[in-house]
């Protein structure tokens, strides 16, 4: 199972970073398995024999897990064969999610509220503009919160995301969400402070539990009430994002993506991946949970969160509306006008 998902190499690598085999093992994997195990195929690395079916619960974070990202990898073996593969694959998935948006839409049961975190240059945006690339704009809204505003610095800190959920049979995306005010908020204290939270609030390290608790109590309401939450970590590695900043520093068109701000915030790394490891492990809950999506690879992260909220609005109990005898009267009713 592992190597299914995380590929030999890393699974190899892991087992003797705990001491069950040695470095004699992986000099073996290097020299002699690995060159016999892949094939090129389309520029993309695929090991042969392994199962490339994606599985939501593989990148799940459980309920009452302590988070280590050093563990958390943030590259996987490809689920794609080659870039023409990938295409497919991310078409057949957003074909089926457009079926399923439209059954959501009409059933009007539920609320599914999609939540995406990550540190910069993730690929927050891609990911929701390729998934989301098929389903009807009426029934889906995107929203992203920056630095709130005066009026919603004068109200509690969950207050300017709960106005933006989704009502049933809507989906709701938010691109960065309240659970900023867990992590920027604690990465860069002066946030905190100018909320104008009394003092007693803010003393000490308590707020941050408080804020894990009232999340946690909000999002098990939202359960309670038929809103389905899914939580997005998009996982990636520091020197990934280095070269994403370098990319955009040399394309003229990606310019605009990048700021000095951006590589101020590269130097909390270690500091925010602390604030990101707390927060997935106090806030994973079975009724919301958070998915560590590996994100160094684009495209195979576009498959992985698909399948995810694939998995998700294939869970709900839809239907379409049945037709009452009296409607169905009706609508032969009016067939005969229409063909009069």
């Amino acid at each position: 199972m592992l190597i299914a998902v995380y590929g030999a190499s890393l699974v190899t690598r892991w087992l003797a970073k705990a001491g069950i085999i040695g470095s004699c093992a992986i000099a073996w994997y290097e020299i002699v398995a690995a060159p016999m195990l892949r094939r090129r195929r389309g520029g993309v690395s695929v090991p042969e024999g392994i199962d490339m079916t994606i599985k939501s619960k593989d990148f799940k974070v459980g309920a009452g897990d302590e988070v280590d990202l050093s563990k958390w990898p943030t590259v996987v073996e490809p689920f794609y064969k080659s870039k023409k593969d990938y295409k497919k694959l991310l078409e057949d998935h957003v074909k089926r999610l457009s079926a399923l948006q439209q059954l959501h839409y009409a059933s009007n049961r539920y609320a599914v509220l999609l939540i995406f975190q990550a540190m910069d240059a993730a690929g927050k945006d891609g990911a929701i503009k390729h998934v989301m690339s098929g389903v009807n704009p009426q029934g889906c809204q995107v929203f992203s919160f920056k630095h709130p505003s005066p009026t919603e610095l004068q109200h509690d800190f969950l207050w300017r995301t709960t106005r933006d959920l989704p009502e049933r049979g809507r989906i709701g995306i938010f691109n960065r969400s309240y659970y900023e005010e867990v992590l920027i908020a604690r990465v860069h204290p002066d946030i905190l402070l100018g909320e104008g939270l009394p003092d007693a609030l803010i003393a000490g390290k308590a707020i941050w539990q408080d804020r894990y608790r009232s999340i946690v109590d909000l999002e098990r309401h939202l359960h309670t009430n038929g809103t389905r939450i899914v939580k997005f970590f998009l996982h990636l590695s520091k020197d990934e994002q280095r070269k994403r900043f370098l990319a955009r520093i040399d394309d003229p068109d990606k310019n605009w993506k990048f700021s000095t701000a951006d590589i101020e915030e590269r130097k909390f790394w270690d500091q925010y991946r602390t604030a990101y490891e707390d927060c997935l492990g106090a806030t994973s809950t079975s009724d919301a949970p958070w998915y560590v999506v590996p994100a160094d690879d684009k495209e195979n992260a576009r498959l992985v969160v698909s399948q995810i909220v694939l998995d998700t609005l294939e869970g709900l109990d839809m239907a379409y509306p049945k037709t009452s005898p009296e409607r169905h009267q009706e609508l032969l009713s009016i067939r005969k006008q229409l063909e009069a």
